[in-house]
């Protein structure tokens, strides 16, 4: 039989998001080491993940003893301190890591990160902050995902004006814009991808769609 291949990680600062990613990554399968200069974070979770180093991620020393060019990814969370978190994304870059996701603490921050060659910068609380206000804004707006600048794909709680309807009389392409990507019985979970135009729909549905940012809010005020 094959053997299964597990994702691994490195975790370069076991603060409050670099200890919830970590715990995450490690219920989901992965294993994780987690690297951080204070004792008490690592043994908080030295049950829960593959390896723990105690060792400051900014030197280079502590760094070359690592896995990094055979991780998944490395994820820098640093707290506040802007330069630390500079200096171990210049190091892990140098030393061959083949992504690198960093926690940002600025905008300009974020900048400089890239510059450096972060793969990705991540602002938590911006965007939780984001995503829960979406969800207040538009509750039944179940799921939402930007895709590019223009387009996101929603999952969008049926709208009652549509029950009752099929795809074709709903003509949601021409009359909104969306595309109509599948449709998700709630009571079953079952998904439907791509529906013919036959397909009933139902008030027990969610409708999963992608289009443009107004098009995705004409859907959600629907009646």
């Amino acid at each position: 039989m094959p053997v299964k291949v597990t994702k691994r990680f490195v975790m370069l600062g076991m603060g409050s998001f670099g200890t919830a990613l970590t715990r995450k990554l490690a219920g989901n399968g992965c294993q994780v080491i987690g690297v951080d200069s204070r004792r008490d974070r690592l043994e908080a979770v030295k049950n829960e993940i593959h390896d723990c180093v105690i060792g400051d991620a900014t030197e280079r020393e502590v760094l070359e003893n690592l896995p990094l060019r055979d991780a998944s990814a490395v994820f820098i969370s640093l707290g506040e301190t802007i330069s630390r978190s500079l200096l171990a994304t210049l190091h892990v870059k140098e030393l061959g890591a083949r992504q690198v996701i960093v926690k940002g603490v600025t905008k300009e921050h974020g900048k400089i990160l890239e510059h450096l060659g972060a793969d990705r910068v991540v602002f938590p609380e911006e965007e939780v902050a984001r995503q829960l206000a979406d969800k207040m804004t538009w509750p039944n707006v179940l799921d939402f995902l930007p895709i590019d600048p223009e387009y996101s794909v929603a999952e969008v709680a049926m709208p009652g004006s549509l029950s009752g309807k099929s795809l074709a009389e709903a003509n949601l392409r021409s009359t909104i814009g969306v595309h109509v990507m599948g449709i998700k019985d709630v009571l079953s979970g079952r998904l439907d991808m791509f529906p013919d135009g036959k397909r009933m729909l139902l008030e027990d549905q969610v409708l999963l769609v992608v289009g443009r940012a107004e098009e995705l809010q004409a859907l959600r005020d629907l009646p």
